[in-house]
């Protein structure tokens, strides 16, 4: 049998195949895409799995860890939010080589949530913690059932950089009194900096637990993009080598992982009091956001790589079922992940049953060896975090975007700012609410233009584009940018009647050049027929050219079609030009029609 993979059928040239989405399944089968990638799994792809997945497994051990004590519990927890996710998505969701997984972009919205509730009882922790996992995959399938997977898509990209900067400078704020041997009381990204800044000139850094969290972060950060050498596993087990062969624990005070709970992680209902519902239910919606943000974009983009579709409204579905089981069987929110799954790439993965494999390693370890990883320090866990963060901040293409586009550049920055200075939850709604001022600003105030006929151009463009271009006597040829709606149906009125003044002869008809106007809503149909009645009564007839017919039915709908007549309506605004000439009496000639 040949060594296919899911990459290597290519389509013939010419020809792109139709996307195969969950609609185009009959019946539960297209809500369990797993299930239809085992019925066509090809035998040559098994060993490039289970090779891939053992590889994996020696990433998902110490980042699952890692990103459990930086979320604020129990680095076990995170071997368990590691081990039934996967299970769980490689059955629902619908990428073929998508990790998912404990995650530092989320670090921070957990620990943000949980510590002020927790009151430093660990369990308590891990409840709330579930239970934020379980809103947010309540919230992910019910949206992705309801086809909403489109919603991440308001969030532009300079705002997604904001906030991912944002969330990675909080996240190394977090673990720098680990990494330093030390702990102090969070109370805000600055303030944490301050008390850190505080804590180093008192000469509470513990030096040996330093040096070995900077030198795992040195090892991992030199090793970055190697795929000959894994940086993190060996980063991690020479300092947890270290620490034991040196028994840095006793002699040092270097803090140390423990012991692992024997056995795997089982049934449990996250139990939280009343007071808490408010914020795990803020908590878990933001996670459910950020989450699916990350999610869909990585997994469109390995999907490109291997030519296949993925549903996003699938991947929603996906997502939730692995957040979901993570929160009854005593593990935390989990996301996609941006490091483990180009190792999985690396290592060859052409399936899911690569996380199906590293599950079972994970799960293998904590029943037959627990104690495996009980010199690891905290530092170098505070390292890997970090390590993590630093990968999550966006330098290059904002450095494009200030070229480009300066405003959203600096719109990132707020974002960014706002993370940093707010926090985690209050960032996420600060870049909501940016995002939907950004959307509304550029229709609120679009671009509008009086059109004129140029020499030798077809078609009628902007006057102010071609400055030699010609009016037509007696015509206003007005062109919007945009959907008409309520935000900007006053602008189009007040344009209007200044591009009417601002005319160098008497107006007889106003046309509106209305191609780009994707929409009218009741507000700007109503002012569309006083702006009529405005016109009229100045003996100027409103016309509209080139409106798409979705539109037009809007318009009948509210009645204003009928009112305008349906003369007033042309195909094109060279055939409101040619009707007007032939009714009106005028001196143009057009430069097509001029004697040679």
């Amino acid at each position: 049998m040949s060594d296919a993979s899911p990459s290597s059928h290519r389509p013939e040239p010419g020809r792109i195949p139709r996307p195969l989405k969950a609609t185009d399944q009959i019946g539960w089968i297209r809500w369990l895409p797993g299930l239809q990638t085992l019925r066509s799994y090809e035998m040559a792809w098994l060993p490039h799995d289970i090779v891939a997945g053992l590889v994996l497994t020696t990433m998902l051990v110490p980042v699952g860890i890692a990103y459990a004590v930086a979320s604020g519990v129990p680095g076990i927890y995170g071997l368990y939010a590691t081990i039934v996710p996967l299970l769980a998505y490689a059955l629902f969701g619908p990428s073929r080589i998508l990790v998912l997984g404990p995650d530092s972009s989320l670090a921070a919205v957990i620990l943000a949530v949980i510590l002020p509730l927790s009151g430093g009882d660990p369990m308590r922790a891990v409840a709330l913690a579930g239970m934020m996992a379980v809103v947010s995959g309540i919230v992910c399938i019910v949206a992705g059932i309801a086809r909403l997977g489109f919603v991440t898509e308001l969030l532009s990209k300079p705002i997604r950089y904001g906030y991912m900067n944002g969330i990675a400078l909080t996240v190394l704020i977090s673990q720098l009194p680990k990494l330093f041997g030390f702990s102090i009381e969070s109370t805000g990204p600055l303030k944490d900096i301050w008390a850190i800044a505080l804590s180093v000139f008192d000469g509470r850094t513990n030096w040996a637990a330093f040096l070995v969290g900077a030198g795992t972060l040195a090892v991992i950060l030199l090793l970055k993009g190697s795929k000959r050498w894994p940086g993190i596993l060996i980063a991690v087990v020479a300092a947890t080598v270290a620490v034991g062969v040196l028994d840095l624990s006793t002699r040092a005070h270097v803090a140390v992982l423990g012991s692992l709970p024997q056995g795997l992680p089982a049934f449990a209902i996250p139990w939280i009091s009343y007071t808490d519902i408010v914020p795990v239910l803020i908590g878990g919606c933001a996670v459910a956001l950020v989450s699916f943000a990350d999610t869909s974009v990585l997994s469109r983009v390995y999907a490109a790589r291997t030519r296949s579709y993925v549903d996003p409204n699938q991947e929603m579905v996906g997502l939730g079922v692995a957040n979901l089981a993570a929160g009854f069987f005593q593990g935390f929110p989990i996301s996609s992940s941006s490091s483990r799954t180009p190792v999985a790439e690396a290592a060859g993965a052409r399936t899911q049953l690569t996380g199906v494999v590293g599950a079972l390693a994970v799960a293998l370890l904590l029943v037959v060896a627990p104690d495996l990883l009980k010199h690891l320090p905290t530092s170098a866990l505070a390292a890997v975090v970090i390590a993590s963060a630093i990968g999550l901040i966006e330098v290059t293409d904002l450095r494009r975007i200030y070229r480009i586009q300066r405003w959203e550049f600096w719109l990132s920055i707020v974002c960014t700012v706002g993370v940093a200075v707010l926090g985690a939850i209050p960032g996420i709604g600060l870049a909501i609410v940016i995002a939907v001022i950004e959307f509304l600003w550029d229709g609120w105030r679009p671009h509008s233009a009086i059109l004129g006929r140029a020499d030798g151009v077809k078609g009628y463009h902007d006057i102010t584009r071609y400055p030699d271009a010609r009016l037509i006597p007696g015509v206003v040829l007005f062109r919007w940018d945009a959907p008409l709606f309520f935000a900007n149906a006053e602008l189009f009125r007040d344009r209007v009647l200044e591009a009417v003044a601002a005319s160098p002869t008497p107006v007889q008809w106003l046309v509106v050049a209305a191609e780009p106007v994707t929409s009218v809503d009741v507000t700007a149909a109503d002012m569309l027929g006083e702006l009529e009645e405005t016109l009229r009564a100045a003996d100027i007839q409103l016309c509209f050219a080139e409106m798409k017919d979705p539109v037009k039915d809007k318009l009948k709908r509210f009645g204003l079609f009928a009112r305008l007549g349906e003369q007033t309506f042309f195909p094109t605004v060279g055939a409101a030009v040619s009707r007007y000439l032939k009714t009106h009496t005028t001196d143009w000639v057009d430069w097509e029609d001029r004697s040679p």
